[in-house]
């Protein structure tokens, strides 16, 4: 096969230099033109596989043709805009917001009601007025057939709970539709740490009341907006401190005079309280010490928990989870708390919150503190999506410098774990704000900062401007400073590390080949075969059944994700097809043919094949299966 690929690669124009500004250097026996590369695929194409992919030109990318043929309201336009796009090539960005959004129990029509899956079954709550299935007959009838002959959950928890709704419940079902338990392996399981950092019911509906009290937010909100801001005490000087100056109130006294503010709910003179005692003072609390560490970013959507455990496998060591809004937080939303779980592997773990108000972000800090685990807490300071932006969070926080030192100072003061801060160098693209506000982020307590050096509006369409982060790096000593941007090897990590900062951030590069952290602490390129990948591709899709589930609604939102990944994936270049590696992270892949078929089906650039790969792992999509990527740029024309 590989030697198929390279004969049929080989001849004839490519239509891609070798030096191309842009594209990334593949040996010449290796590159190809488009109408090769699809036509290559396309022999060894099964009858029927993507039978849900709409047909058409074969030269437009599967992503675009789905949505032309969704049935939206502006599909005349939509082609007209495709014409001029095809006269005119222009290189799509931004996000696909008029995405089909298709929730996974769209495809679970028949749902058979919670209350029989448990064991013993128990009376459904809602009697009548229940909306799911309670005919376990006709259930079985309409459930599609099982995805494969092994359940992951069985066989690594020794039990599943989704029971006959699983789409593999042929593994552990016993001859009269009972779930069958493995013991053994239930009381082994049950020895090991969980997943931690879930919501609690009684919470949740405390939250929906409002009814949850914030007594620690409340009473830093009022002494925020009272008076000049107080200053964090450093810890060199700990030891100079009266204890009336050691008082977590005493020290938000007012310049004009040496007494307790009015305001202040508890004088700050006489006897200790036992607020006093159990408070941590800033300079007691935990150290935040990953200086030299390989930093996996919060990454929206593909840096959820089943991502996060293939990077801590090949070498991560701290990890953060995905953004999380605090005001969905405050309101107990489900999807949103889904973002804070922590896995037993993840050792150096934190959350980030993004928001554009003190009040709600101090309320969520405090949330936090006191009900999940966490090593550090992070702020969104870099987020440059306009949905965030108009409201006031993100990168606009770095204009509003008022309020950022509040949301600052207020989250800092009532966590006892380190607050951490990510950013960008701005707003504007020639107007740098990071190299100032570093100063000001060290003085309100920050524990670290991680600086992307990009601007918002600069998003990607230019490389990171490390001598702005060496400079920033600097600036903010003795505060600890972690760069971010374009880290796609070990090469690139070396380089990052010379400007003087104390750790760096890999984004994208986790994305494009998660064994880059393997390979820069081991120095090495890894030239990793498709089959490898593909075992990569497989643990990815187990441990997310883990995490969402095995039944339908898992299995697609486990397929969802997977492709959305895939969607970055497909933009890595094997070492081995390189004329100089390693690769850079703004030279877009030709087309090519790899070393064998699996290879170069990855390297296909069209949602289709992605959604070929799913079914390998999942098997086949459901009837009416579509898929869009998030962003444009991952499907280039």
């Amino acid at each position: 096969m590989a030697e198929t690929a390279a004969e049929s690669g080989g001849g004839g124009d490519s239509g891609v230099g070798a030096c191309e500004r842009g594209v990334a250097p593949i040996k010449a026996q290796y590159r190809t033109t488009k109408e090769r590369f699809h036509e290559y695929l396309d022999g060894d194409k099964q009858e029927g596989a993507c039978q849900e992919v709409p047909t058409g030109d074969p030269a437009e990318p599967g992503a675009k043709r789905i949505r032309l043929e969704d049935g939206q309201e502006n599909g005349k336009t939509e082609v007209a805009i495709e014409s001029r796009e095809r006269q005119m090539p222009k290189r799509a960005r931004g996000q696909n917001k008029s995405r089909p959004h298709v929730k996974p129990a769209h495809y679970d029509k028949e749902r058979l009601c919670p209350s029989l899956l448990q064991e013993p079954a128990t009376p459904c709550a809602f009697g009548d007025r229940c909306r799911f299935l309670h005919d376990v007959g006709r259930y079985l009838e309409t459930k599609p057939a099982d995805l494969g002959p092994r359940c992951v959950l069985f066989d690594t928890f020794g039990r599943c709970p989704f029971s006959m709704t699983c789409r593999f419940a042929g593994a552990h079902l016993g001859p009269e539709g009972q779930n069958l338990v493995q013991e053994e392996v239930v009381a082994r399981c049950a020895q090991l740490p969980s997943v931690r950092n879930g919501l609690d019911r009684a919470l949740q509906q405390q939250l929906r009341k409002r009814q949850v009290c914030f007594e620690r937010a409340e009473q830093a909100l009022n002494r925020l907006t009272q008076g000049p801001m107080p200053t964090v005490v450093p810890e060199t000087t700990v030891a100079m401190v009266t204890p009336k100056q050691n008082s977590c109130h005493a020290q938000l006294d007012t310049v004009g005079g040496a007494g307790t503010p009015q305001s202040s709910p508890v004088p700050t003179c006489g006897p200790l309280t036992d607020e006093d005692v159990i408070r941590l003072r800033p300079c007691e609390k935990k150290r935040l010490d990953i200086s030299g560490k390989l930093y996996l970013a919060p990454l929206t959507t593909c840096g959820n928990l089943p991502f996060r455990r293939i990077c801590k496998r090949f070498g991560a060591d701290v990890t953060c989870g995905e953004m999380a809004v605090c005001t969905n937080l405050l309101q107990g939303q489900m999807s949103e708390w889904a973002l804070l779980k922590r896995h037993p592997c993840e050792d150096i773990f934190g959350v980030q919150l993004e928001g554009a108000f003190p009040d709600t972000m101090t309320k969520c800090a405090e949330l936090l503190n006191r009900t999940i685990d966490v090593d550090f807490v992070d702020i969104n300071v870099g987020c440059p999506i306009d949905l965030v932006y108009k409201k006031g969070g993100g990168c606009a926080l770095m204009n509003r410098s008022a309020k950022f030192q509040q949301i600052v100072r207020g989250v800092n003061e009532v966590l006892d774990v380190p607050l951490t801060v990510k950013m960008r160098t701005g707003v504007q693209e020639r107007v740098s704000l990071a190299h100032r506000l570093l100063p000001e982020l060290r003085d309100w307590g920050v524990a670290l900062v991680t600086l992307h050096g990009r601007s918002r509006e600069q998003r990607y369409t230019r490389l990171a401007d490390w001598p702005y982060i060496e400079q920033c790096a600097k600036v903010a000593s003795p505060m600890p400073l972690f760069g971010n941007g374009d880290i796609l090897s070990f090469e690139d990590a070396n380089c990052a590390m010379q400007t003087g900062v104390a750790g760096i951030m890999v984004a994208r590069g986790a994305l494009l080949k998660p064994w880059l952290f393997t390979e820069i602490k081991e120095q090495r390129h890894w030239d990793i075969s498709s089959s490898e990948r593909l075992d990569i591709l497989r643990d990815f899709t187990h441990y997310g059944l883990e995490h969402w589930g095995s039944d339908t609604q898992g299995v697609e939102r486990t397929r969802r994700f997977l492709l959305e990944w895939l969607s970055f994936l497909c933009r890595y270049v094997p070492v081995g097809l390189l004329e100089r590696p390693p690769q850079r992270i703004n030279e877009r892949p030709p087309y090519y043919l790899g070393r064998d078929y699996l290879e170069t089906l990855m390297a296909s650039q069209q949602a289709a094949d992605w959604i070929r790969i799913s079914e390998m792992l999942l098997g086949p999509v459901p009837p009416g299966f579509v898929f869009l990527p998030k962003h444009k740029a991952n499907a280039y024309k």
